[in-house]
């Protein structure tokens, strides 16, 4: 059976706690044992106070190709601080779990450098147990189902976006960062609120990848935001997580059942 083999789904009540001196240090460390006989390394970051009949977002955050591995801390290195400051965890109380990609594995299994890709039929089996994760929450936490959101960057962009186009009518918003995914399956999730970014001196990864999402969407008769930064390369997600205006965002976003 599919368990936490260290720490838990739990709920704990960190408000009698001093905060940490480096904010990361709130995220709490887990490992998922999956049905697959892998397990999924990921941290776990709970609401400062935990109120009862009180439920609460849930942010899932996928990171990109260079942080995979078995540590387990290395995939908190881009944006997460921003979600652990005390700013945000006062403004937004929110659950935040953050997997680590095994090496040699990939949120879904696409060439980056392509100029386009259709989704393959099956997850792959990372995003597999990240989808195990996530639902071990929304069953055993005061998650909001309708405040589930999803984001990430470069080879997590390409995840979020693979995310959303399974599961179109889970998530309450996404935020794609330097990504691509597959345009022609657009429709499924065309009413969902993204907000995508990318550099145009990107070298990375294509600025036409993002590009071809937002036109395809559009053409869908979708309203997705984009933006865009002026010569920017591969890292776009530092000035996008760093932007209060894109977390207000965020975190504004609820999951309608008559959008779906």
């Amino acid at each position: 059976m599919a368990m936490f083999a260290a720490g838990s789904a739990r709920a704990e009540d960190q408000s009698t706690s001093a905060p940490p001196k480096n904010p990361l240090d709130a995220f709490e460390t887990n490992v998922y044992a999956a049905s697959d006989g892998k397990s999924l390394n990921f941290r776990q970051l709970n609401p400062i106070k935990v109120e009862e009949g009180k439920k609460y977002p849930l942010v899932i955050f996928l990171h990109g190709a260079g942080e995979r591995g078995d540590d387990n801390q290395v995939q908190l290195k881009h944006g997460m601080d921003k979600f652990a400051s005390p700013a945000v965890r006062e403004k937004y109380p929110c659950y935040v779990i953050a997997p680590q990609c095994p090496a040699g594995e990939q949120w879904v299994n696409v060439p980056w450098s392509a100029d386009k890709h259709k989704n393959p039929e099956k997850p792959s089996g990372a995003m597999g147990r990240v989808f195990e994760v996530v639902d071990a929450y929304v069953k055993n936490l005061p998650v909001d189902a309708d405040r589930i959101y999803i984001t990430g960057l470069s080879m997590g962009g390409y995840g979020t976006w693979d995310a959303i186009a399974r599961r179109p009518h889970f998530f309450a918003a996404a935020i794609p960062i330097c990504g691509g995914g597959d345009s022609s399956d657009v429709s499924a999730y065309k009413s969902l609120p993204i907000w995508a970014f990318h550099g145009d001196k990107d070298t990375a990864v294509k600025v036409e990848r993002t590009r071809d999402m937002i036109a395809a969407l559009k053409k869908a008769g979708g309203d997705p935001k984009y933006t865009e930064y002026p010569g920017v390369g591969h890292n776009s997600w530092t000035e996008t997580y760093n932007n209060d205006d894109v977390i207000a965002w965020l975190f504004s976003q609820k999951r309608e059942a008559k959008k779906q």
